[in-house]
């Protein structure tokens, strides 16, 4: 099996199992509530690496349209510690707000292989292909905003922002997001 297909069908699955259930954590709301209708509507997008450089990266972010909702890109090179790699998503948002990537009404977020165990992920799934990977997803900062601010009202933040490592992840997006609207851009 091609292992871009196979990885391309491993994120499929598990997102409906892990991504696309309810799941208590999240007020017995879905991880990710808009998944199933992106897949639905063929908006998820991929791009794969196979290198530790990052430029591929870097052309995602700069490239980036709104074909899709949501673009995969895979690192089969990826930094190995968890907590590296996250710091690095977090450097990218920064540098993404600082408009490096000249479009600045993006954001990223990471999946890191050891990532599997978080709580809210913590759901039994089989793998299809036998590569690790990391994934950073690339999305519209306006439109994660706007779907975030209806999905508090609904509690499903409740859990999450009770972590204070996410409560400043949160504190983070918002920032970044208002100070967007500030300057007009969104």
């Amino acid at each position: 099996m091609d292992v871009e297909k196979g990885v391309m069908e491993e994120i499929k699955a598990w997102s409906k199992q892990a991504l696309e259930a309810p799941h208590p954590f999240f007020n017995n709301l879905p991880a990710c509530p808009y998944a199933q209708t992106a897949w639905a509507n063929d908006k998820v997008g991929f791009c794969f690496s196979y290198t530790a450089k990052r430029q591929g990266l870097y052309s995602a972010l700069s490239q980036f349209d709104d074909r899709w909702d949501v673009i995969c890109y895979v690192e089969f090179q990826y930094e190995p510690d968890a907590e590296s790699f996250h710091d690095y998503i977090a450097s990218i948002n920064h540098a993404i707000s600082m408009g490096f990537f000249i479009q600045k009404d993006l954001w990223v977020m990471g999946f890191h292989p050891d990532d599997a165990q978080e709580e809210a992920f913590d759901v039994p799934f089989e793998p299809v292909v036998d590569d690790l990977y990391a994934i950073t997803f690339i999305q519209r900062l306006s439109k994660l905003e706007k779907s975030a601010e209806m999905l508090r009202e609904k509690g499903y933040y409740e859990n999450y922002l009770k972590d204070p490592e996410m409560a400043h992840l949160w504190d983070e997006r918002q920032e970044t997001y208002r100070r967007l609207c500030d300057a007009g851009i969104k």
